[in-house]
């Protein structure tokens, strides 16, 4: 049985179908060229943040394969700097209707983790403020509003 298993498999071949085709012509009439950044200043659209992948016969390091927002972190990280924000929330106080948590966002929604205020005040509870409306905490009633840093024509995704 495995004998005839082995004879149904074929050696290794190039793909018939390739989605970078696709993607690099979906949106427009007329096929946007991807240019792979390396550095940060050379970032202008998403096209720039698609790696150059491996040359043939090696292995990819992860800045030759990394696509997206993980090579928009990893050339930050090059750089000595921290591509997305990852301090903590302001806890000393609770956050009300009339006086909300901002919360910064390129994007039109973000997700929270409410440890209450005190920090660690209860486990964490995950909101999700939008642009179009504010989050408030069940556990402790602490509400985070949206600060939308993005552009209005904005390329939304979703």
């Amino acid at each position: 049985m495995l004998r005839q298993t082995l004879r149904l498999a074929r050696p290794a071949q190039t793909r018939l179908f390739s989605t970078a085709f696709l993607a690099r012509n979906s949106h427009s009439s007329t096929p946007k060229e991807f240019k792979t950044a390396k550095s940060l200043s050379e970032v202008t659209d998403k096209y720039d943040l698609i790696g150059t992948g491996a040359q043939p016969g090696t292995v990819p390091t992860d800045l030759e394969q990394a696509t997206g927002l993980e090579r928009l972190e990893l050339l930050a990280k090059l750089e000595g700097v921290e591509a997305f924000e990852t301090e903590p929330l302001d806890s000393s106080r609770k956050g009300t209707m009339a006086d909300p948590i901002l919360v910064n966002s390129y994007d039109t929604y973000r997700y929270v983790g409410c440890t209450g205020s005190p920090a660690g005040s209860h486990t964490v509870m995950w909101l999700k403020p939008t642009v179009e409306k504010v989050a408030r905490c069940w556990e402790c009633g602490s509400v985070y509003k949206l600060n939308y840093l993005g552009s209005e024509e904005g390329d939304h995704h979703h």
